[in-house]
C-alpha cells in the first residue's frame, strides 16, 4: 500500500509586505473621465423626463382660440328611447348613423348607452 502527504504552504501572519502598510482605509478617486461618467448617468434621466415632456406636450391648445362654436338644442331622454330613435325624430331625411355619431361626440358619450331623463345635446342643424 501507498501513502499520500499533503503538505500545505507556510503562512506568515506578519509577512514582509504588510509591514510596510498603513492601517487606513484607501479613499476613492474619480479621474477627470469618470467624474464625467457620473454627472452624465445622474443626468440621463432628467434628460429623458424633459425631452419626454417637450414632445408629449408641447402642442397641447387650452386657450380655445382656434375652437369652431357649435350651437345646440336639448332633448330630454324619455322611457324607450334609443339614439337611434332620437336621430330619426331629429333629422327624418338624414343617415341615422351620421347623426348618431354627431350626438355621440357633441355629449362625449364612448357607447349608445343614455339614461332616461338625461339631457342629450342635438347639433342645430338637425334639430330644425
Amino acid at each position: 500500500m501507498s501513502t499520500i502527504s499533503i503538505q500545505t504552504p507556510m503562512t506568515f501572519r506578519g509577512s514582509a509586505l504588510a509591514a510596510g502598510r498603513s492601517k487606513t482605509a484607501t479613499r476613492l478617486r474619480l479621474t477627470a473621465r469618470g467624474r464625467r461618467v457620473v454627472l452624465a448617468l445622474a443626468a440621463a434621466p432628467i434628460a429623458a423626463g424633459i425631452a419626454f415632456s417637450a414632445l408629449a406636450g408641447g402642442s397641447a391648445l387650452a386657450s380655445g382660440e382656434h375652437a369652431v362654436p357649435v350651437s345646440f338644442a336639448t332633448v330630454s331622454v324619455l322611457p324607450g328611447d334609443t339614439l337611434w330613435s332620437i336621430a330619426v325624430e331629429a333629422a327624418p331625411g338624414v343617415d341615422p348613423r351620421e347623426v348618431i355619431a354627431d350626438i355621440k361626440r357633441l355629449n362625449n358619450l364612448s357607447s349608445g348607452m343614455i339614461q332616461v331623463g338625461a339631457e342629450i345635446a342635438i347639433p342645430t342643424r338637425y334639430a330644425g
